[in-house]
């Protein structure tokens, strides 16, 4: 019997080590032969984060696993410090500017990838990509027969009919501070006539049947194609930018170093148009995100 019992414990002490050895996805960090991808919920992010790891299998050996469904650009963010993840596939330099590095907006596209580039090689060691050639931005959306009735091109252009607009908005937007409601006022110097909080994801629908005049929508949402809206121009450049960029850890970019210039093929390639037509597919035609990346890739052949 005490034999036995040796026999078990040996057995569920080995075990345990091997269990301890292995590690979940997405908790237990990558593996050493493995590269990890993170995204956000979003289609746009589960889009860009496949194109990254289909360009990163059709060019190199490396093996990619991906970590989906990251909470926040904060979630991202520990996860790359921790070592869980390798590449983050969507980072916002508007969100990480006030986020990650605590800094003001700002309004120059150009002047804030640098400031983020600066910054996140010199505190993080981690490499920020140039953009994508799209930007994830708020913007003021109207159905395309009113701006075609009223002449509007602009955000400006609603000034002398502000006051008679139901302006649809996400909530939290109204009470921001900075680039908010209050902030947009004292910018753009009027107020709308009412303005009726709801969720961001039902702003589109709201405008498209007519119940709302106006709503602040995101610039690369497909709903905006799938409702036939009009995005007004931001003339005075109140949003801060959000163009959107992959972020490398320094040690994998050292590790395997043919990815920088693979993962680089990505930057400019995609214009605003063109990620909130594939948004479309996904959250509208229903398309899984895998395949609509695969099917860009291959319209560009890898980009070779």
């Amino acid at each position: 019997m005490l034999k036995l019992n040796k026999k078990l414990i040996i057995l569920a002490v080995s075990l345990v080590l091997l269990l301890s050895a292995c590690s979940l996805p997405g908790l237990g960090g990558p593996s050493k032969n493995t590269i990890a991808v993170g995204t956000l919920g979003t289609s746009e992010s589960q889009i860009m984060g496949q194109m990254v790891r289909l360009l990163i299998e059709h060019h190199t050996d490396a093996k990619v696993s991906m970590v989906n469904n990251l909470g926040s650009s904060i979630v991202q963010h520990k996860a790359m410090l921790n070592g869980d993840v390798d590449i983050t596939a969507t980072r916002y330099t508007g969100t990480d500017l006030s986020g990650a590095l605590g800094m003001e907006p700002m309004k120059d596209p150009q002047k804030a990838l640098e400031v983020v580039q600066t910054e996140f090689q010199e505190r993080f060691d981690q490499t920020w990509f140039d953009s994508y050639g799209f930007a994830n931005s708020y913007a003021f959306t109207v159905r395309k027969e009113v701006a075609e009735q009223n002449n509007l091109q602009t955000v400006s252009d609603l000034q002398p009919l502000a006051t008679s607009l139901k302006f649809g908005v996400d909530n939290s937007w109204l009470k921001r501070k900075g680039d908010g409601y209050e902030g947009f006022v004292e910018e753009y110097g009027f107020e709308f006539g009412e303005t009726f909080p709801m969720q961001i994801g039902l702003v589109y629908q709201a405008a498209a049947s007519g119940k709302m005049d106006i709503v602040l929508a995101y610039t690369t949402d497909g709903r905006i194609k799938a409702f036939d809206l009009k995005v007004l121009e931001d003339d005075k450049h109140f949003f801060p930018p959000y163009d959107t960029s992959l972020v490398a850890r320094n040690d994998v970019l050292e590790k395997y170093p043919e990815l920088r210039e693979i993962l680089q093929k990505l930057s400019g390639q995609i214009s605003t148009e063109k990620m909130q037509e594939m948004n479309y597919e996904a959250d509208g035609l229903m398309k899984e995100p895998v395949n609509i990346a695969k099917a860009f890739l291959e319209e560009n052949n890898y980009f070779e």
